[in-house]
């Protein structure tokens, strides 16, 4: 199972971590990996090249961390919403056993 935990802060999304795999079908086919993995890849992709956000991430052993310096910028944010939105549609879709989405807040 991909485990998903997005942090919220009080004026919006902080930071996310994602880890595990979905396992819904064999390795080089499972499309509820390769749908969440081009989400989440992309958002930090479209958080770098569109916004000013400052941030870091960390990708290690199949494990990914995302944190937003300050939860200020507009741009961010919208990008952010979005990569939840996304990933509770791919849960809601597919299966909690497949994808676990938790909000912190």
């Amino acid at each position: 199972m991909i485990r998903v935990s997005i942090f919220n802060k009080k004026d919006g999304i902080g930071s996310f971590s994602c880890v595990g795999h979905a396992e819904y079908a064999e390795e080089g086919s499972d499309i509820v990996c390769a749908a969440v993995s081009a989400l989440v890849l992309n958002t930090v992709n479209s958080i770098e090249a569109f916004s000013d956000a400052r941030f870091w991430v960390e990708e290690k052993d199949g494990r990914i961390h995302f944190t937003l310096e300050n939860t200020e910028c507009p741009k961010a944010q919208l990008l952010m919403q979005s990569l939840q939105l996304g990933l509770q549609n791919i849960e809601n879709e597919y299966g909690s056993q497949y994808v676990k989405v938790t909000i912190v807040s």
